[in-house]
């Protein structure tokens, strides 16, 4: 399982050999290091724990650092576990970068989307408005909720107003558009979820054909 940690820089566009324009998302990969490897005998499962971004040492409590110096790896700011099968691929304190994918490759990007704050069912749901005349003193509002007199109550699940955004989303069979090793930039095509800077997961395709 080819996993690892980026900072999403934004969005341009490249330019194909036919002069095709391409839309894509520059993200920065890495580069991660491995702080923990999970085992079946110790742990009941396999995984390996990965940290991304340096961390100040002010900001580091003494477990943390313990946990990072026991991994010969400086203070990172975020760690995260990836499932693989062969944990002896890895080693401890091992660097991941952006190599791991090559142009082509399908993957999975997980992200968290931008916060709109609370919004109402029409930009929340995609519901229809009202007749905006001057007649109707009902624009924007939330429709029927429900019968009164049976069940007297608002069933669950109703499309109401309320947060949006800022839930974990999951975009499948994205594909690699070009591969930076030495700056550690990993092109995708296309958009990917979360504002510029934000910290997405660049994981090998579940679908992939």
């Amino acid at each position: 399982m080819k996993a690892i940690l980026g900072k999403k820089i934004g969005m341009t566009q490249i330019f194909t050999e036919e002069g095709v324009v391409i839309p894509v998302t520059v993200v920065e990969a890495g580069p991660v290091y491995v702080t923990q490897i999970k085992t079946v005998d110790t742990d009941g499962y396999k995984a390996i724990q990965v940290g991304f971004q340096d961390k100040k040492e002010n900001k580091t409590n003494k477990p943390e650092k313990g946990h990072f110096a026991k991994a010969n790896v400086s203070a990172k700011k975020l760690l995260k576990e990836f499932i693989v099968e062969n944990t002896v691929d890895y080693k401890i304190g091992q660097e991941i970068k952006a190599d791991i994918f090559a142009a082509g490759s399908k993957i999975d990007v997980v992200g968290t989307s931008k916060g709109k704050g609370t919004q109402g069912p029409i930009k929340r749901h995609n519901q229809s408005r009202g007749p905006m005349a001057h007649g109707s003193k009902y624009h924007r509002g939330p429709g029927s909720l429900g019968a009164s007199s049976y069940p007297s109550r608002v069933f669950k699940g109703m499309n109401m107003a309320g947060r949006m955004g800022n839930e974990q989303i999951t975009i499948q069979n994205l594909e690699v558009a070009k591969v930076d090793a030495e700056k550690n930039l990993i092109l995708i095509k296309g958009a990917i979820p979360g504002p510029k800077g934000g910290v997405v997961t660049i994981k090998e395709s579940v679908k992939a054909k």
